[in-house]
């Protein structure tokens, strides 16, 4: 029986059995690295910088909330990456003028927010302080006064402290709608809170009925007590605009140049301002008459003068040409 010689045809090395087929192996898949995530880092250090000019200064010792170190800084206290702070005391300027405007030449054209943080140590402070501002004015300075030790730490800890701050911070919060209005207008007065501001309106229905009710309707109100009623009709029917000083008035002056306090007439007090141009016409009549005999005598006396001094002058002249002759 004869066999086929390629069915019994032993497969070569580079050819794969049919019935052993070794499946491919896939590719390493690649490693995947953690990526590091960058974490904010402020721009300038965490502490106080002080100069060591104020070794000594008490206000070191007040410093307790943030720490501090000593650097070679132009300033006396870099209080923040663009701000700085110089320090002067009052008592120490008077001795000294000189001492602050050679600091200032040193700081020149470096930071943005340039504090001058001033110890009011004297009694007199008043034409130093005039002084100072001035001179803040000029150079791009802000004027900060303190009266104690610690109160100047507490100034340069909050300048610190407030370094990376935003400005909403220190912004007031604005009501968003019109019942948050209402209630913050309601709420004014010390002791109405924000459940009495409910029950006024749930009350009246409106801020308008609530403004034009009599106290005695307030007192109806639930939680409305008589101080409430008081302080709440006083701020809806008070002056929105309280003068705190009567503006000065410059004393007048009367007919004889002296002066008069202000609100009271320059005219005697019988004698009305508005009947003066008719009930004292006579009066004003007579007083012109008299006047214009004045003039008149004095007039005369004028020419009766230039007549005897015309006779002397011709006299005179006569007793000369005598003398000629």
């Amino acid at each position: 029986m004869a066999h086929n010689q390629g069915d019994n045809a032993t497969p070569t090395a580079g050819e794969a059995s049919p019935s052993r087929s070794i499946p491919s192996r896939p590719p390493p898949a690649k490693v995947q690295q953690p990526k590091p995530q960058a974490i904010t880092s402020r721009s300038g250090p965490s502490a106080i910088l002080v100069s060591t000019r104020q070794k000594g200064n008490p206000i070191l010792s007040h410093v307790k909330l943030l720490p501090w170190e000593y650097a070679d800084i132009p300033a006396d206290y870099v209080i923040g990456t663009t701000t700085c702070a110089l320090f002067l005391s009052l008592k120490y300027h008077r001795l000294h003028p000189e001492y602050i405007y050679s600091r200032i030449r040193l700081l020149g054209g470096k930071y943005l927010l340039r504090v001058m943080l001033v110890m009011v140590d004297i009694p007199n402070h008043e034409d130093s302080l005039k002084e100072l501002s001035k001179t803040s004015i000029i150079n791009n300075l802000t004027l900060v006064l303190c009266w104690s030790a610690p109160e100047a730490a507490h100034y340069l800890e909050l300048f610190k402290s407030s370094e990376n701050s935003q400005p909403t911070a220190i912004r007031s919060q604005q009501a968003q709608s019109y019942k948050e209005s209402l209630v913050e207008f309601v709420t004014t007065p010390r002791s109405i809170n924000k459940s009495d501001a409910a029950s006024l309106i749930s009350t009246f229905g409106s801020l308008q009925n609530a403004v034009n009710a009599q106290p005695e309707q307030i007192s109806s109100v639930p939680g409305w007590g008589e101080k409430k009623v008081r302080q709440w009709s006083n701020a809806v029917r008070e002056d929105f605009r309280t003068e705190a000083a009567k503006k000065k008035v410059a004393p007048g002056r009367d007919m004889g140049g002296h002066s008069v306090p202000p609100g009271e007439s320059s005219f005697p007090a019988s004698e009305p301002v508005a009947d003066r141009g008719v009930g004292s016409t006579s009066a004003d009549k007579t007083d012109e008459e008299g006047q214009r005999k004045d003039n008149e005598s004095s007039q005369a006396g004028a020419s009766g003068e230039a007549e005897g001094m015309s006779e002397d002058i011709m006299a005179a002249l006569a007793r000369l040409r005598g003398n000629d002759g």
